[in-house]
């Protein structure tokens, strides 16, 4: 769920661990047709850096797939996919 906003990102908290979802890494930033995350949005994202703190996180489509895909590959086609639970996209 998105917790806070500012004009360089977005902070979240994906299951209780504290995000950041880069402007450029949420659609709003690549399309005029979304809008911009607000506080209490809820969103389907992937973690792109967990080294960093906060963790970097996108909720861009693209990314998801990429990271499912290479999920799959690592543990195959019957294999976990990383992505956050509780975060799905919606308003």
């Amino acid at each position: 769920m998105v917790t806070a906003v500012a004009f360089v990102g977005s902070q979240v908290d994906a299951a209780g661990v504290v995000g950041f979802i880069d402007q450029v890494k949420h659609s709003s930033w690549w399309s005029a047709d979304v809008a911009p995350p607000q506080v209490g949005n809820h969103l389907r994202a992937v973690v792109l850096d967990d080294s960093r703190t906060p963790p970097r996180l996108s909720a861009l489509e693209r990314d998801i797939e990429i990271a499912q895909m290479l999920r799959e590959c690592e543990k195959g086609a019957d294999g976990d996919v990383s992505l956050i639970e509780g975060l799905d996209n919606q308003p």
